[in-house]
């Protein structure tokens, strides 16, 4: 089932177009406001976000370009009054996909929304970076950096920091991290996963990225959301 953010300050319950994507097969979560749009956003995943202009407490814009900063690559249609060409404008170039103009025709609204999901699933066949402020993990090339310089990883460290930038934000248990980086307890222990987490933690340690590994209490690990970029002093 398909997961939408719909964020609406007029749209409470989700409006018409939300409907609509109910009535779709669509699973709907509705914020009010770009605050709680954004934390939501950030902490929950989702297949698309629509993203009224004008929310309170945070612009359409704002939000847009705060998600794109900490690595957030959900796709994102602005919802837009006709005849706000500079607000559509500025929102593209802030890192939207799109938009759908007011008054909402809901039926070509769901085309746009079904052609993008479409275009998701087929780039989701190649593998993409994984962006979180200025760490970049690219599972294709086997290459990290933070800040534009690069972070020199062994292979087990890499599959480790790659499942980790994966779920920004996200706890990830070490029984899960064994399962995903050794294969199972049975080809390694709990212990395994501490030692390595230490050797990733000082080569973070040494690019300047160190705050972003944090121990999560009940034995998980997470890559924190990196609010604000350390310039390399190299």
């Amino acid at each position: 089932m398909p997961r939408v953010l719909l964020i609406d300050a007029a749209a409470p319950s989700g409006g018409v177009l939300g409907q609509g994507l109910g009535r779709e097969g669509f699973e709907v979560v509705v914020a009010g406001d770009g605050p709680t749009g954004l934390r939501a956003a950030l902490h929950s995943a989702f297949d698309l976000i629509l993203l009224e202009l004008a929310v309170p407490g945070l612009s359409g814009c704002q939000v847009v370009q705060r998600l794109r900063a900490q690595g957030v690559d959900t796709p994102v249609l602005i919802i837009a009054a006709k005849d706000g060409e500079a607000d559509q404008i500025n929102g593209l170039d802030q890192g939207a996909d799109g938009f759908l103009r007011k008054p909402l025709s809901v039926p070509l609204a769901l085309a746009q929304i079904r052609a993008m999901l479409r275009r998701r699933r087929l780039d989701s066949r190649q593998p993409r970076p994984y962006r979180v402020g200025g760490l970049v993990v690219d599972p294709l090339a086997k290459q990290v950096s933070y800040a534009g310089c690069p972070i020199r990883l062994s292979p087990r460290e890499f599959e480790l920091l790659h499942v980790l930038a994966s779920r920004p934000a996200t706890p990830v248990s070490k029984t899960e991290l064994l399962k995903l980086v050794w294969g199972g307890t049975e080809a390694a222990s709990a212990n395994a996963v501490e030692v390595y987490v230490g050797y990733l933690r000082r080569k973070l340690r040494t690019a300047g990225a160190d705050h972003l590994l944090r121990t999560v209490p009940g034995r998980a690990y997470q890559i924190a959301v990196d609010v604000n970029v350390r310039p390399s002093s190299r």
